[in-house]
């Protein structure tokens, strides 16, 4: 019995060790994990900071210098106004929303329409047709941008507003979150929807549809911030400057305040920031729909 005893006693010490072991490596793990997070976080924002530093600097302040200077000695809140005053800043972002509001509703709506078959139906083919979408995906816009703009031209879309959202109403990623979404929805709920009578549409809209909220945002964020962001492809098409969105407007800064990074940092804030409030509105998708794919994987 002593020796049952000390054998029990020698078991359970080393299985404490062990256990104490890979609860270090597990701790050490997490710690490398934020102390990486916590670098990619600084190299990220550090751009963003020193943009916003310097659109408060006055003119006494320094602007390249060695370590940067972050905190301005003076806050000179005249460079926001100085750029509102000189450009029609309000009807440069009223433009861009009105892109905007497209680049993200034509998306959600056609991308949806596309995945919906290609997660819930079955047909010859289907997943070559997903394998061809994804492998668009690989090329870059700028081998397309000269086709699609000969197509434009045809078409009589130049200078017009129709020529820059149709080009980005529908997106192979686009089709691949909202595919991703359908298909983690649990066959049998759809099965139970059929034995009650509904149709394809009644499924699709009123049943899918909200269930794959998580991917709408996502696509929604991505939409909302490739359509504002969007410069190249409005400076093809749009002729008119009252038609430019806030992208090609802050582009004639380099014209009209050519020598001051100051007044030039100013209009860069102003168009960042819608894109900031919509994103830290709606990052909880983000995570929802990380945490769902977590799940299902």
């Amino acid at each position: 019995d002593g020796g049952d005893n000390m054998s029990q006693t020698v078991i359970d010490h080393d299985h404490r060790q062990e256990k104490g072991g890979f609860k270090r490596k597990k701790i050490l793990k997490a710690m490398f994990i934020y102390v990486l997070l916590l670098m990619i976080t600084a190299v990220t924002i550090v751009p963003f900071l020193w943009t916003l530093s310097t659109s408060l600097k006055g003119q006494n302040d320094t602007i390249f210098s060695v370590p940067p200077q972050f905190i301005p000695t003076s806050f000179a809140f005249e460079n926001f106004v100085t750029v509102w005053n000189t450009l029609p800043i309000p009807r440069y972002l009223l433009n861009s929303a009105f892109l905007t509001v497209f680049g993200v509703v034509l998306p959600l709506i056609f991308c949806s329409f596309a995945a919906f078959p290609l997660a819930r139906m079955n047909f010859k083919g289907k997943n070559l047709v997903f394998l061809l979408i994804i492998a668009t995906m690989m090329i870059p816009n700028e081998v397309t941008m000269i086709p699609v703009y000969l197509i434009i031209q045809k078409l009589g879309l130049l200078g017009t507003y129709t020529g820059v959202i149709i080009t980005g109403a529908i997106t192979p990623l686009g089709i691949f979150l909202m595919r991703q979404g359908f298909v983690s929805i649990p066959r049998e709920i759809e099965e139970s929807a059929i034995i009650d009578g509904a149709n394809v549409w009644q499924i699709f809209w009123r049943l899918l549809f909200p269930m794959v909220k998580p991917m709408i945002g996502v696509l929604a964020i991505l939409s909302f911030i490739a359509a504002w962001n969007n410069f190249l492809w409005p400076l093809l098409i749009l002729d008119d400057p009252n038609t430019y969105p806030i992208t090609l407007g802050l582009y004639q800064l380099q014209g009209a305040f050519s020598a001051n990074t100051r007044l030039i940092a100013a209009g860069t804030i102003i168009a960042l920031l819608p894109i900031i409030i919509i994103f830290v509105a709606f990052q909880r998708f983000f995570i929802e729909a990380a945490y769902s794919s977590s799940v299902k994987g």
